[in-house]
């Protein structure tokens, strides 16, 4: 089983789950502040569930393709909407600031 690492905790999951769900079932979020009520609940649309993620996941997808090329986001940055995101094995998530969680050079709040 895979081991998802994300704030100090490591959440095991079956392969093939999408990241958010891993993370909401184990009560944590891949949303900042008012992002956690104000999202599109899974469906790719409005990019707040953004993170950095270091090891084995699916490839982007094309939702999650056209919604990190427009701004705040960037594809060039990396970031991974975690509602497309597959977990095909140990990976580290990292949950920048931001409304959509878009602050990779570590900026600002908002």
């Amino acid at each position: 089983m895979p081991t998802v690492r994300f704030r100090d905790r490591e959440i095991e999951c079956e392969t093939g789950r999408i990241l958010r769900d891993v993370l909401l079932e184990a009560d944590e979020s891949p949303h900042n502040g008012w992002a956690q009520q104000l999202n599109c609940r899974g469906h790719g649309t409005c990019g707040t569930c953004a993170v950095a993620v270091d090891g084995d996941v699916s490839d982007r997808n094309a939702t999650e393709r056209r919604r990190l090329s427009v701004p705040p986001h960037d594809l060039e940055d990396g970031l991974r909407l975690a509602c497309q995101t597959r977990v095909q094995g140990d990976v580290t998530v990292t949950k920048h600031g931001g409304f959509w969680g878009q602050h990779v050079d570590g900026g600002g709040d908002d």
